[in-house]
């Protein structure tokens, strides 16, 4: 369920004036603490089970510093999509990013044209924006066309796993570049956050939840029982 953003902004002000008087509260303590212990008579030590007292107290100042933190980390995770991309885990996903994983040399990629183009560059880049593979379009009709990448650089190196970025360059015959879109597809296997944003993992890569363009239910494998097809029927 969404959260209201301005009850989201009056809930996280409040908590922050909160925890501000608390902070203060607690630094008051411990300076009061210090200064009994430092001028306490030597003869008449404090009793240590009021000094045990005292100690739980200012723990329980602490503590409730903590929850705080935890409740205001808990509403910053909901309005982040945190729910919303929990949600998504073992659905089928359609994001518009150009990042892809590569896994056991190989990566795919969607790609959609506006317009039909006389020349198609694909070119597969690395962490660092290096340009590491360049491909033509074997399709450079107007709609959607699917890329899958070897893993291999130019020079025919199969590159080690990880995440690499597809971008698409398409020109028409007057030399007018044709606007065109990357995507991702595949099957949620689940969620991680960074940073108080969400991210799905879709085919090994981290997507933003805020990406995704369709969801749809993941295709079901149905296996068939081999033992029972090589049984020869029975004649009534």
């Amino acid at each position: 369920m969404a959260i209201d953003a301005t009850a989201a902004a009056a809930t996280g002000a409040a908590s922050a004036a909160g925890r501000t008087r608390l902070a203060e509260n607690f630094d008051t303590f411990l300076s009061l603490l210090t200064t009994q212990l430092k001028n306490q008579d030597p003869l008449s030590p404090m009793d240590s089970t009021q000094f045990t007292q005292q100690i739980v107290q200012m723990t329980g100042v602490e503590q409730q510093l903590l929850t705080n933190d935890l409740l205001q980390k808990l509403v910053g995770n909901t309005g982040s999509g945190i729910s919303t991309a929990v949600s998504l885990i073992g659905k089928d996903v359609r994001a518009v990013t150009g990042d892809a994983a590569l896994v056991n040399g190989k990566a795919d990629w969607l790609y959609k044209l506006d317009a039909a183009a006389s020349d198609v560059k694909l070119e597969v880049l690395d962490s660092n924006g290096r340009v590491v593979s360049v491909k033509a379009g074997s399709d450079n009709g107007a709609g959607e066309h699917a890329f899958s990448w070897d893993g291999k650089d130019t020079g025919g190196k199969r590159l080690p796993d990880g995440t690499y970025t597809l971008r698409v360059t398409a020109k028409a015959e007057s030399g007018e570049t044709i606007t065109s879109t990357t995507f991702l597809q595949g099957v949620v296997t689940g969620v991680e956050q960074s940073n108080g944003e969400a991210f799905l993992v879709i085919n090994g890569a981290r997507v933003p939840w805020n990406v995704v363009t369709s969801v749809t239910q993941a295709p079901t494998q149905t296996t068939s029982n081999d033992d029972d097809a090589d049984k020869p029927a029975v004649a009534a």
